[in-house]
């Protein structure tokens, strides 16, 4: 089967934003979302890492929708949190929590850490596989720290705590494009 179709496997319309800016030099490819396809449910996220989220969530679709599938799973890591909120990041106050509601929450858990105490990363699996089973797995990350309050309205889940090293503002403070080219997804 040939690759002209790509789904990637979510309904996250931030990060089927993100990802279609990533991938838009691939002109040939007609990238997809879950959204497209409405009577699918994912999988429930088991994995204890982000790679094996995002090789359960991704070799889930592309047997499902027989299509290859694009994958990722992320989060934020403060190693001072004991590595939270990691794989929870999404559901770090709770399952139907809020981006506001994780951001407050992690606030809450770092608010007797010193600046030294304060750094974090941002790491990102993306899964590859095609409906026959061929699969890779690319994981990245992205370093820097969190600030005590948000700065910015831009980007998504903790974009406007976290500050990449090198960087004088927050991910909600840059512009898609410069955040799109220096991120952990990138």
């Amino acid at each position: 089967m040939k690759l002209t179709e790509l789904v990637i496997a979510t309904s996250n319309m931030h990060k089927i934003r993100e990802l279609r800016s990533i991938l838009k030099h691939l002109r040939h490819l007609d990238i997809l979302s879950l959204s497209d396809f409405p009577h699918y449910t994912a999988p429930p996220e088991t994995g204890s890492t982000f790679q094996e989220n995002a090789l359960l969530k991704a070799r889930h679709a592309a047997t499902a929708l027989g299509r290859w599938v694009l994958a990722d799973d992320s989060g934020l890591v403060v190693p001072a949190l004991g590595g939270e909120p990691g794989v929870r990041s999404a559901r770090y106050a709770g399952e139907n929590a809020t981006d506001a509601d994780n951001r407050k929450k992690l606030l809450e858990q770092m608010h007797h850490l010193m600046a030294e105490d304060r750094r974090a990363y941002f790491e990102c699996c993306l899964a590859l596989v095609s409906p026959s089973g061929k699969e890779k797995c690319v994981c990245a990350s992205c370093e820097g720290a969190i600030l005590s309050q948000p700065t910015g309205g831009g980007g998504f889940g903790y974009d406007s705590l976290f500050i990449k090293d090198g960087y004088s503002k927050t991910f909600g403070e840059l512009e898609e494009s410069t955040k799109n080219r220096i991120s952990h997804r990138r």
